[in-house]
């Protein structure tokens, strides 16, 4: 297998047939919820998770979508619950956490995938376009956690959270509310690794550069010239981010807690993201 065929990779054939260096029943047994798992990073996710032996839980807003998920991972033989609801709703937050444990008896591992942006002019943002983006990332990945968090308090069982969030570094001028959520996300974590670490929940954070998913089709063509723009010079792939879940979420990751774990190709490093293209102001000529 190519180099291009893991960046291609988008259906679950494709990335089921993926290779990955993690043992066969690394999983087994376990549960892990991937929120936003219909397509992108989440469906890759899901989909390692579970040929590794995991049973997947995810939740989605589009119930044709989810329903389109169970039926995919059923072909791939990787057992599947979705619930087709938002993170925006506390009750519904709570309502999926708690399925997932009447349903499996536990819950292993939860993976804040859910969220959403678009790139705007900072002044245009409007009141409403600014909630969307924090409410969905920062405030429904707040539910998620504290839902999971007291399922594992109330049955005295350890827990792992991973967020997917982005690096600040490549936080760009066009996306502010989505650098303002992922920098709460980030800190959020942080804060509740220390105060629920008694609890032996463990929470880490993936912050993804640019990497090759569906979802970069809704970028304008005056973001992409930055797509590369990192030291290794092209764009990730959804395997990269979901094996560095994976890695935080085994046994490889039993001492990690409260950091973040950043797959961007050095971008953080060295790096220009412009989501709207680099402005006149910033272009110089040497």
């Amino acid at each position: 297998m190519t180099d291009d065929d893991v960046y291609a990779a988008s259906t679950p054939e494709e990335l089921a047939a993926l290779p990955t260096v993690f043992r066969d029943g690394l999983f087994k047994d376990q549960v892990v919820l991937v929120s936003g798992a219909g397509g992108g990073i989440g469906l890759a996710t899901a989909i390692l998770f579970g040929r590794l032996g995991a049973t997947i839980v995810s939740c989605g807003r589009n119930a044709d979508k989810m329903a389109r998920l169970e039926e995919a991972l059923g072909g791939l033989d990787i057992p599947c619950f979705t619930q087709a609801m938002t993170i925006r709703d506390p009750e519904a937050v709570a309502d999926l956490i708690a399925a997932a444990w009447e349903r499996y008896g536990r819950l292993d591992v939860l993976i804040n995938n859910a969220g959403g942006q678009f790139a705007a002019p900072a002044m245009d943002i409007s009141p409403k376009g600014w909630n969307a983006v924090v409410d969905t990332n920062l405030t429904g990945s707040w539910y998620m956690m504290q839902a999971a968090a007291r399922q594992w308090r109330d049955h005295k069982a350890p827990g792992s959270i991973i967020n997917n969030v982005a690096v600040l570094g490549m936080s760009g001028a066009g996306i502010p509310h989505t650098a303002a959520a992922r920098a709460g996300q980030i800190t959020l974590g942080r804060s509740l690794a220390l105060e629920w670490a008694p609890y032996n929940i463990r929470i880490n954070s993936v912050a993804i550069g640019v990497v090759a998913s569906p979802g970069l089709a809704n970028y304008p063509e005056t973001a992409r010239p930055s797509f590369d723009h990192n030291i290794m010079r092209r764009v990730g792939s959804v395997q990269d981010v979901a094996q560095a879940s994976v890695y935080l979420a085994a046994p490889s990751g039993d001492f990690i807690t409260g950091t973040t774990i950043t797959v961007d190709g050095g971008a953080d490093i060295w790096g220009e993201y412009w989501p709207l293209g680099r402005p006149d102001y910033f272009k110089v000529d040497y």
